[in-house]
């Protein structure tokens, strides 16, 4: 059965649409749909995310980029700011963040602003420079990731390569 995602969208868009990509986490696979939804619809690139508040999603975002002409568009801001709305409050304190990507240096803060409490990623820093993302000319910039400790945590790495090899035979623009 088509992911709710993938149900809605015309021939053209399905057609540009990876096949299906399982993540052991609930949150997670949310993420991962997310993603697919915005690589079918040709949004930017593919990272999805979904905000949790005790055990219930209360934010989503994808990478939209491209779509609105927008290098702030990120997947994280996105959902930080559907949270945001939905909750009616700019503190997301008692949320944590599931994204597909390592955040960026820029999503990173912005999760930080929010007081989201932790934030899991699918694939790290080193993935999305495979698939052409320069985050890691950003971070150097910045400095280590080591100093946030138990704030940023792995999970479901091996689907999100899935869904970033997925994104990649696509044929994506780069930007």
């Amino acid at each position: 059965m088509a992911s709710k995602a993938v149900r809605g969208m015309d021939r053209k868009e399905r057609k540009r649409q990876p096949g299906p990509i399982r993540a052991e986490n609930a949150f997670m696979q949310a993420a991962i749909d997310e993603a697919l939804e915005g690589i079918g619809r040709g949004h930017g690139g593919p990272f999805g995310c979904v905000i949790v508040r005790d055990g219930e999603i209360v934010g989503r975002g994808h990478n939209r980029v491209l779509a609105e002409h927008d290098a702030t568009a990120h997947g994280e801001v996105n959902a930080i700011r559907d949270a945001g709305r939905r909750l009616g409050t700019h503190d997301l304190r008692g949320c944590e963040l599931y994204t597909t990507g390592e955040p960026c240096p820029m999503c990173l803060c912005a999760c930080l602003w929010a007081n989201i409490d932790r934030v899991w990623y699918g694939c790290s820093i080193a993935d999305n420079a495979r698939i052409g993302f320069r985050d890691e000319a950003f971070d150097a910039r910045f400095g280590s990731r080591e100093s946030f400790g138990d704030y940023l945590k792995e999970t479901d790495r091996e689907a999100c390569l899935e869904l970033f090899d997925a994104y990649l035979g696509t044929g994506p623009e780069t930007y």
